[in-house]
């Protein structure tokens, strides 16, 4: 996000200069050749794909959650709330989960405390005990992306999502999220990208 780069805008989608292709970058150099994760072993992974999620799991004998699961562990104990805390952004005055704050993407005055990700129990967990269910990156699941099924009375019970194999689903919202850009950083938002799309702000957790 180097806006005053002259370099800034080399291989960045037309209207989005903040997003550009680095090459090299992978889940051990998140920001390309130059750059490790050495002092980040307790920050999410990033850039890696759904089909990356896909082959840890089978190698760890887990699996990514379905978006039911993960809408379910991100709500905890609050099943009405925009939050994993609550509704409030941030009760007393105090962040709850890291995204830009400020004017994006020109500027980030990081009151949260971070600019790009943060430790994983960088802030408190929600009422079940999970970390970061929204905010920092944005995490892969298992269904494709697509329209929910129909409410129903009583609801479907861990309703499947798109059999689409090209898009997934991805949950969460991440460290880029702002009200002006982009507001999906609630637990009920979501967005997609494709099986094969790796990003600075997305990760995954595992289901077992």
């Amino acid at each position: 996000l180097l806006l005053d780069d002259p370099q800034a805008h080399i291989n960045a989608p037309a209207g989005t200069p903040w997003w550009r292709e680095v090459t090299g970058a992978c889940w051990s150099a998140p920001e390309g050749p130059r750059s490790d994760i050495s002092a980040r072993g307790d920050h999410p992974v990033t850039h890696v794909s759904w089909e990356d999620a896909q082959a840890f799991c089978s190698f760890t004998h887990t699996r990514l959650p379905t978006e039911a699961e993960w809408e379910f562990a991100a709500r905890g104990k609050h099943k009405r709330a925009k939050y994993p805390w609550g509704n409030t952004a941030t009760p007393n005055g105090q962040h709850q989960h890291n995204v830009w704050q400020g004017a994006f993407p020109f500027e980030n005055t990081v009151e949260d405390g971070f600019l790009g990700t943060a430790p994983v129990d960088a802030f408190a967990p929600n009422g079940i005990g999970l970390y970061n269910m929204t905010g920092n990156v944005w995490e892969w699941c298992a269904d494709g992306f697509g329209p929910l099924p129909a409410a129903r009375h009583p609801p479907l019970r861990d309703p499947l999502g798109s059999a689409d194999d090209s898009r997934k689903v991805i949950r969460g919202g991440s460290y880029l999220c702002h009200p002006s850009y982009c507001d999906r950083f609630y637990v009920h938002s979501r967005s997609h990208n494709t099986v094969d799309s790796s990003t600075g702000n997305t990760g995954f957790r595992i289901a077992a």
